[in-house]
């Protein structure tokens, strides 16, 4: 079975069941032999901010140390974005194992007329997947309800209902109290439910529940959760205190409710570990959760908030009330079953609107929406595509303005392409390397044979909508090029990888013809523009890399760094170290104060200050950059103001404050795919294909640092080989270096001297020569910078490769 054909299965089951319960998710996970047994389980129900608060909790829990699963819904680009563990979605592997495993069963039970949901083979396999990668706990957003949702199939050790509205009352009840009691179901048998519920709501929950830990503003709650506002664009400051715990700490989360989320998050993650203060602060500001209240710029100020109804667009309009702007540009979108009279009156008051649909068969007609906000305001226009509604409201506004997208995660989804979509250059050699590109898109197995010896030209990946991925076949076809087009069913949540295929003659007349086109696809056509380097002037900011392959020399100044450590430990060693580097060539001096090699000792900031402070105040001054490896924000500023030039976090920023000292010196930061840092070598990750997997991961990374307020030429992307990866994953990352341009940063290889080169029997101490070759490879595929300890002998592969292109 094919990816795609086990996707289709998830994605072609039945939405909905006539009649609630658990039984069917039970039913499938017998068949498993119930691998869900034996895991920790949080549930976490509620109208509104269910999902932020399963994040955080779940954020916390990783920040304490332990390996924690999560399960929400919907997905904004992926369906295999709702089962994650460790922060990372479920395998294509994994998924394809799944269906393998439980389609039997599941053809058994439809022919019996008792086929389970989409949402409940869903949990089913969040369980599994949970079970089989043994987390020690597992976050778990509760669909609809609380009583009969697939999710209470589990025993929980610990749940919370957010909030109360009416909703689903088909389902759930016609008042309050009774939905109410429906969520407060999923309370666990031996700890007290956690609420943020209020008034008759409250009331219900406490009747069903019986113990119950309150979370509120008011000294008698039993959190107390205070929000404090915003300190920057971006974050918020909350005070929070619980029993016998209370702290400070900033939010990426904006909006006073997710005070209460947090509240309610830090409360649930101490009925389940023993979280120190210090890790409650840290993981909920690294909690961060795409689609709400995210402030994607500042100039307009751009929001995009996934708020569905009444309640939740009350509480975009209290944050939004935060902000100081002019005139208010509304794009919404939203599904057919919601109350769109009643979001409109919560949402604040708008001076122009541009109605729309997502792409899917639910949205409701911008027609009618327009008809909805035509009451209150003059300026209402519709575009068929969230893409060209989010594009003509930012035309419209003003540099003060603000444009609010709203209605629907779905529409969110799709206006969150503009700042998310990679379109990714394939080095396409042979026949053979265009069997696996068409393969990795999940084009069909015919398809790859009649269109593998057409793709030998320029070839690009990218993922788009529906309706884009057949513009753009239709365009490229008539242009004489090739498109080919993923597999997977036309389901309402899902986009289509498409591989295109042309030259690049027909590459430019293809992103000419986008530019003047409905549905986003003028966007698409900027993105090929840049990844295809097709009439893009490149910004310039006299970096070295800007124009060649730099090289960074690597200053350890530590006693245990896994190749050079303690021999630069003395000053005068390492500014000797340095000189030499900057002699033999070197552009950048990378000093470290702290190795990160597997088993390395963790050191405070005040000893890696003191190891790296003195050193850089005495190479600042040479003819290099000097960058500074560190993990700590508190260590790159203070290298900062001694006069670095570069950040080097090889944890991908882990500590939240890197980004924002970055931003505020307005100095390159380079952002390492890390998922340890020191590395545990007895950690095993799971990757389908591990370049597009850690050019997924740093997507996210790369728009937070943005977000802080750092030109995206400034962030440097580190694919981080060796760093949870095997040899193999090491030198598949090594020879694809070209794929991670698709992010639009410049791209740093560090390979030097890394274990990667037992591959090619090099064992520690013999890798001089391995590294060199490695060099050659990454600067000939287009590495912007290497990072190497043998400087003399790498800025000679260097200048040998761009010889060999200037010749």
């Amino acid at each position: 079975m094919e990816f795609h054909d086990a996707a289709n299965f998830l994605l072609d089951l039945r939405r909905f069941r006539p009649k609630p319960g658990t039984e069917s998710t039970a039913d499938l996970l017998a068949g498993l032999d119930d691998p869900h047994e034996g895991v920790e389980y949080v549930q976490v129900a509620g109208s509104n901010g269910k999902g932020s608060t399963a994040r955080m909790t779940e954020s916390v829990l990783r920040e304490a140390g332990l390996t924690v699963g999560l399960y929400t819904s919907p997905h904004l680009d992926d369906v295999r974005e709702r089962i994650r563990v460790d922060g990372r979605p479920i395998t294509r592997a994994a998924l394809r194992e799944f269906v393998e495993r439980i389609e039997p069963r599941v053809i058994e039970r439809a022919g019996e007329g008792n086929s389970p949901t989409f949402f409940e083979t869903m949990t089913a396999m969040a369980l599994w997947e949970f079970g089989r990668r043994d987390v020690d706990v597992a976050v778990l957003e509760v669909g609809i309800g609380g009583r009969y949702d697939a999710t209470s199939v589990v025993d929980p050790v610990a749940s919370a209902v957010t909030s109360v509205t009416l909703e689903h009352t088909g389902i759930l009840g016609d008042s309050i109290e009774e939905i109410a009691r429906d969520k407060a179901h999923v309370a666990p048998t031996a700890a007290p439910l956690v609420t943020a519920a209020t008034g008759e709501a409250l009331e219900a929950v406490e009747a069903q529940a019986g113990d119950v830990l309150v979370v509120g503003e008011n000294e008698e709650s039993d959190v107390r959760a205070r929000y404090e506002g915003r300190t920057d664009g971006t974050e918020a400051t909350v005070s929070l205190a619980g029993p016998d715990w209370s702290l400070e700490t900033r939010l990426a989360l904006l909006g006073e409710y997710q005070a209460r989320n947090a509240g309610i998050a830090a409360a649930l993650a101490c009925q389940v570990a023993s979280v120190p203060e210090e890790e409650l602060a840290r993981g909920l500001r690294n909690a961060h959760w795409p689609g709400r209240f995210e402030v994607m710029g500042e100039e307009p100020l751009v929001v995009l908030d996934g708020a569905h109804n009444p309640g939740a667009c009350e509480g975009v309009a209290a944050t939004l009330s935060e902000f100081e702007y002019d005139d208010l540009h509304l794009v919404i979108g939203a599904m057919h079953e919601k109350d769109h009279r009643g979001m409109a009156e919560a949402l604040p008051r708008p001076d122009r609107v541009v109605t729309t649909q997502p792409d899917l068969d639910r949205a409701e007609d911008r027609a009618v929406l327009a008809s909805v906000y035509g009451r209150h305001v003059e300026d209402v226009k519709t575009r068929a595509s969230v893409a060209g509604a989010l594009e003509r409201a930012l035309k419209q506004a003003g540099p003060d303005d603000c444009v609010l997208v709203t209605g629907s995660l779905f529409t969110v989804a799709e206006a969150r392409d503009r700042w998310t979509r990679t379109a990714v250059p394939k080095r396409v050699r042979d026949l053979d390397d265009a069997r696996e590109t068409l393969e990795g898109s999940h084009v069909t197995g015919p398809g790859v044979w009649r269109m593998r010896g057409k793709a030998v030209h320029r070839v690009a990946k990218t993922r788009v909508q529906r309706r884009q991925a057949q513009y753009l076949k239709e365009e490229l076809l008539s242009l004489g090029g090739e498109c080919a087009m993923s597999a997977l069913n036309e389901q309402d949540e899902e986009r289509f990888d498409v591989v295109l295929m042309g030259t690049l003659a027909q590459f430019k007349r293809l992103v000419e013809k986008l530019e003047e086109q409905p549905y986003g696809l003028p966007v698409v056509a900027g993105e090929l523009r840049e990844r295809l380097d097709i009439g893009v002037e490149a910004a310039s900011h006299g970096y070295p890399w800007e124009d060649r392959t730099a090289v960074m020399g690597i200053l350890n100044v530590t006693p245990d760094s896994f190749h050079d450590g303690g021999r630069y430990e003395a000053l005068e060693d390492a500014v000797e170290r340095a000189e030499r580097m900057v002699e033999a060539g070197a552009d950048l001096v990378d000093v470290g104060g702290e190795s990160t090699r597997p088993g390395a000792a963790p050191v405070s900031i005040e000893d890696e200050i003191d190891r790296v402070v003195p050193v850089v105040e005495r190479i600042a001054d040479l003819d290099a950059m000097v960058s500074v490896d560190t993990r700590k924000a508190e260590v790159a500023r203070a290298a900062l103001e001694a006069g670095a030039d570069v950040l080097n976090d090889v944890s991908g920023l882990e500590d939240p404050e890197m980004r924002f000292v970055a931003a505020e010196h307005d100095v390159p930061l380079v952002v390492m795919h890390s998922i340890d840092a020191p590395v545990d070598p007895d950690r095993e990750t799971e990757y389908d294909d591990v370049v597009e997997d850690v050019i997924r991961d740093l997507e996210e990374r790369v728009l937070l640092a943005e977000k802080a307020g750092l030109d995206r030429e400034k962030i440097v992307v580190d694919p981080g080989l060796g760093f949870a990866k095997t040899g193999a994953e090491s030198f598949e990352l090594l020879g694809r270096v070209d794929e991670l341009h698709a992010l639009g940063c410049p791209v740093l290889i560090g390979h030097s001297q890394k274990s990667m080169f037992d591959r090619v029997e090099r064992e520690a101490g013999n890798r001089t020569a391995a590294t060199v070759a490695g060099t050659a490879i990454a600067t000939e595929r287009g590495a912007d910078v290497v990072r190497v300890h043998d400087v003399p002998e790498n800025v000679a592969a260097v200048r040998a490769v761009e010889a060999a292109d200037d010749g």
